[in-house]
């Protein structure tokens, strides 16, 4: 696409303009992480203050960078902000919120129960799902509290529930004793128990949230297709309940190319714009311009919906001595490790990295097994070519079908249908699915005594700790037939150990996803899963651009270089920013180092 078709296609789109939309009493911003939700809440925040309404911003993101933003120490309660007359921001910690709320629940059993049962409870409320509903929990007294209402014009959220933590509210069955008692062994069991005297109040929240007249769900989104599809599910999820009132901001769009690289970069923004999923394009759709800066101060948020002046910092500032990512392979080589798993978020370039290793092992005679979930068919034409490598591939699709029909066809024989209803809901938690694909990956695992096998995406912590707790004490998660498969049971105790398991953490040079990584090891470290190796994909500052804007971009990457630097110890390696961030081309980077 040559830039005057780019033109058109951005010109398709108005900029973002908070005089050009109907603005409802409550905001919920929600988006992947990274795609700029936070940036993009605090400045509407910051705009309506300076225009003279009263606001409240809230976030309830555990990654959330707000004190950061607004340079000030803040609480769940409300600070007001020195120098926006009108707005008072409050940061909620649903993690926090999650580790009281679990002891609430778990207190009345200590000293009452075997110290087995009470750990097997902890780790049943550890996960992603326990701390979503205590962020409902936070913020469903903000929604529905009238004194709120009645004092601010505007109350914005940093981050939106989810359809699987709305749906789990509605549930009836989840407010009967069945949760607390059942031992089918729903992957986020109890989450709601105790909770029966807030249900009239989160009853009210959901019905407020599904009020055109007094909510607006602003989708936040880049221009790429990762975050594009993630808007896109999360949109239907909540259409779905009814909550309609949607409008989407897609973030971070290149204005102009003046070289080769900036020209790559805004062809592969307006075909993920022009490939836009069809769920989202019945929405009204903004754009924002890509900015140099992070927004930290009041004069970066200011400046947020405005021109972009970019001033380069120096190269000074540029992080020396970067390795490459044949370190990487070739201390996996040399430590003899069989089993090698990539972990991150979504749109970081996993997949790619995982193959590339794969690859690089290959090339020095080793027997390597590939195993994705990637769903892209290019893989599989560039592996089985490759002499050393064999490759499967996991379609997640089928296999958490498989394990869902399998659980419901087990709970039929006993249960009612309102609690089949609570299993089913429950089925569609991201536990769930972890442990689905978990499976799959133990038998592949298991089958591979003479190979080294490289596994892209690792479970989680949260899934590993559970699935320790059916092997040491309970049956519950597994719901099926009250047995641990042998290939899990040999494969955790593989994981555990550092000479056999190697996990590396793919991340990209920015805040959110940095912050998002490290809560993926610690969460790993929780369950005794070591990391050594981790790689900062798609640097601007490797490339050599003479784009302002990107010469910009690629000084604010520094520090988030050296804070992955920090937290690793120097075992890190760096990508550069390409085009297709496809296996041959980090190939071939390889062979350059």
């Amino acid at each position: 696409m040559d830039q005057r078709g780019a033109a058109r296609m951005t010109s398709a789109y108005e900029t973002f303009d908070l005089n050009k939309i109907n603005l409802t009493k409550y905001l919920f911003f929600t988006g992947k992480g990274g795609v700029g939700k936070t940036s993009t809440a605090c400045a509407v925040a910051v705009n309506l203050a300076d225009e003279g309404k009263k606001v409240l911003l809230i976030s309830t993101d555990p990654a959330s960078n707000l004190q950061d933003v607004f340079n000030k120490e803040l609480d769940g309660k409300g600070v007001p902000i020195d120098g926006v007359p009108g707005l008072v921001v409050a940061n909620l910690n649903p993690e926090e919120a999650a580790r009281e709320y679990r002891e609430s629940v778990i207190a009345p059993y200590r000293g009452k129960l075997p110290d087995s049962i009470i750990i097997n409870m902890e780790e049943q409320l550890s996960g992603s799902c326990t701390v979503e509903i205590a962020a409902f929990d936070q913020f469903s007294n903000f929604i529905t509290d009238k004194t709120t209402e009645n004092k601010y014009d505007h109350v914005i959220f940093d981050t939106a529930p989810t359809g699987h933590t709305l749906r789990m509210l509605q549930l009836p069955s989840a407010w009967s004793n069945f949760i607390s008692e059942s031992t089918h062994g729903a992957s986020c069991l109890g989450q709601l128990s105790g909770l029966e005297a807030k249900k009239s109040i989160y009853k009210d929240a959901v019905i407020n949230l599904a009020d055109k007249d007094k909510t607006t769900l602003v989708l936040v989104s880049r221009p790429e297709e990762t975050p594009l599809l993630e808007a896109e599910r999360s949109s239907r999820e909540l259409s779905d309940l009814g909550i309609n009132n949607q409008l989407l901001i897609i973030n971070g769009v290149l204005g102009e190319a003046s070289d080769v690289l900036s020209r790559k970069m805004l062809d592969k923004q307006q075909n993920a714009m022009l490939n836009m999923p069809e769920g989202l394009r019945k929405f009204k759709t903004f754009t924002l311009p890509l900015r140099s800066y992070n927004i930290l101060g009041l004069d970066k948020i200011r400046a947020f919906f405005n021109n972009d002046n970019y001033k380069s910092i120096g190269p000074e500032n540029k992080l020396r001595d970067l390795k490459q990512i044949d370190t990487l392979i070739n201390d996996i080589y040399t430590s003899g490790k069989k089993v090698i798993f990539t972990m991150g978020k979504g749109g970081v370039g996993k997949t790619t990295i995982t193959a590339t290793i794969a690859l690089g092992l290959a090339k020095k005679g080793v027997k390597v097994h590939l195993t994705s979930t990637d769903p892209a068919d290019h893989l599989k034409y560039v592996i089985e070519s490759v002499d050393n490598i064999t490759l499967s591939k996991i379609d997640e699709k089928q296999e958490l079908l498989n394990y869902q029909n399998e659980v419901l066809n087990k709970a039929r024989e006993t249960m009612s249908e309102d609690d089949i209803a609570y299993v089913e809901e429950d089925l569609r938690s991201p536990c769930t699915q972890e442990i689905a694909v978990f499976r799959a990956f133990a038998e592949i695992v298991d089958k591979a005594e003479n190979e080294v096998v490289v596994i892209d995406t690792a479970p989680t912590g949260h899934t590993l700790l559970l699935l320790d707790s059916t092997q040491s004490y309970h049956r519950e998660v597994q719901r099926t037939k009250g047995e641990t498969p042998v290939s899990v049971q040999r494969l955790l105790p593989r994981l555990r150990d550092d000479k056999q398991t190697e996990v590396v953490i793919v991340t990209l040079p920015e805040a959110t996803p940095v912050f998002e990584a490290l809560r993926l090891r610690d969460d790993l470290s929780r369950a005794g899963i070591n990391n050594k190796w981790w790689v900062v994909n798609q640097c601007l500052s490797m490339t050599d651009t003479s784009n302002p804007m990107l010469i910009s971009r690629a000084e604010a990457e520094q520090q988030w270089l050296k804070k992955v630097r920090e937290i690793s110890a120097d075992n890190f390696v760096a990508i550069p920013w390409l085009q297709d961030a496809s296996i041959q081309s980090i190939s071939k980077l390889e062979d350059r180092g």
